[in-house]
């Protein structure tokens, strides 16, 4: 059925279960950040958000429903509903076309990318914040204090990207590692992209990425170089970099951990978001063998060789996410959890073995049942990693019965010569 135009249309949107004042009602949020909105709706309204496509208007979703259930909803109760949804921009359509514009216009014109979750998703101010990763390290799940200097053997790291409330001491395991055992001054940070990426494979920025640390510069330099080597427009889906969370948690450790630390100022961070694999996979396609994937792993691979930097490789990476609030029918049980930890530690197990083809035909064998959101940062990293074998740190979940996630720490190192 073709669009009508100026019927509503509901955007990709976020939907999870909850339980609010004792009755189950569906969440609502947008995963890219256009808004920070979260609504809330009782449960049998899914059915009309659901005819909300933009082939229907009004009248005719009241059609529908009647149709299917019986029951006529009367139009005023319809037409506050879509307005509800147009103010809060999870409709198409021109109020949130200019919100878009006007976000992408103060993005472009701003010199850096803001510490956008700082204050919320962690401390807003340096004392506070700094105090807060040091909780983390001493943690009772921590990996405890920071020990002095040894050998520089660290290549790759993968680090999770889940808040920090939940996560906090599986990225001291992490960047513990870091502080100890790196020497690298350029961070090639690889985030998911929660929203997407509007059909390309990897966004990169050059604004460097702040934090109530200070800000993370970006190397100019290798970022120059990928673009010049790699096919097609890295910097087309840049907005997405706005509200993205993946890379900035990452930004945060590094800036005390790789730089804060050491007392250096020369670290810097080439970011790049990512989102292939889930399309490889919808596809039926090995990453290898879509040129877009393929031609922009190359030539970071070329740089790298090419211009001289001692690098780190970084995936911003969460593992599994099940149960009810991601689309499972039945809560996370304890039996469950613990299968679910089987299956992770033998996916890990082919990430240590920086086996890219492996990790992919592995998901790919199960059609990623445990929506894993971290599968292009962590095969971009696996593909791009130029030496070393993968230990793995710390394996945690959070077991929330209606919503799992899990992630892991791992590092990838190379023997000392």
């Amino acid at each position: 059925m073709p669009d009508a135009p100026g019927a509503p249309r509901l955007r990709p949107v976020e939907a999870f279960s909850a339980v609010v004042d004792g009755r189950e009602v569906i969440c609502l949020r947008d995963p890219s950040g256009l808004t920070e909105a979260v609504l809330t709706v009782p449960r049998p309204v899914v059915t009309i958000l659901a005819l909300l496509d933009g082939t229907r208007w009004i009248r005719d979703v009241q059609a529908e429903i009647m149709r299917q259930h019986g029951t006529l909803v009367p139009s005023d109760q319809l037409e506050a509903l879509v307005e509800t949804l147009d103010r809060h921009l999870f409709l198409e359509g021109g109020r949130l076309e200019a919100e878009r514009a006007r976000l992408a216009a103060a993005f472009r014109e701003s010199p850096i990318r803001p510490a956008v979750h700082a204050g919320r998703a962690y401390a807003g101010e340096a004392a506070a914040l700094a105090s807060e990763l040091e909780g983390f390290v001493v943690h009772p799940e921590g990996p405890g204090p920071v020990a002095g200097p040894r050998a520089p053997t660290l290549r790759g790291l993968i680090a999770p990207h889940i808040d920090f409330r939940r996560g906090g001491p599986a990225y001291a395991w992490a960047y513990k590692s870091v502080a100890e055992a790196c020497d690298a001054d350029c961070f090639v940070v690889f985030g998911t992209a929660h929203a997407g990426l509007d059909g390309h494979p990897f966004a990169l920025t050059r604004k460097p990425y702040d934090t109530p640390l200070g800000p993370m510069a970006v190397d100019d330099e290798v970022v120059e170089a990928i673009v010049r080597r790699a096919p097609g427009e890295l910097f087309a889906a840049e907005l997405a970099h706005r509200a993205e969370h993946s890379i900035e948690f990452q930004a945060v450790c590094l800036r005390y951990f790789g730089a804060g630390t050491r007392g250096r100022e020369d670290v810097r961070i080439v970011p790049i978001l990512a989102s292939f694999v889930h399309e490889c996979l919808a596809r039926g396609r090995d990453p290898t063998a879509d040129p877009a994937v393929a031609g922009v792993l190359d030539a970071l691979r070329e740089t790298m060789g090419a211009v001289p930097r001692r690098y780190c490789l970084v995936a911003g990476a969460d593992l599994a996410h099940v149960g009810p609030r991601f689309g499972d029918p039945e809560p996370v049980s304890r039996r469950r959890l613990a299968r679910i930890e089987t299956e992770d530690l033998a996916l890990l197990s082919l990430v240590t073995g920086v086996d890219p083809g492996g990790f992919f035909s592995s998901v790919a064998a199960d059609g990623d049942s445990r929506r894993i959101c971290g599968l292009s940062p962590i095969y971009a990293l696996l593909a791009t990693l130029p030496a070393g074998r993968g230990r793995l740190l710390r394996y945690g979940q959070w077991p929330d019965p209606q919503g799992t996630v899990t992630f892991a720490s791992v590092a990838f190192e190379e023997e000392p010569a």
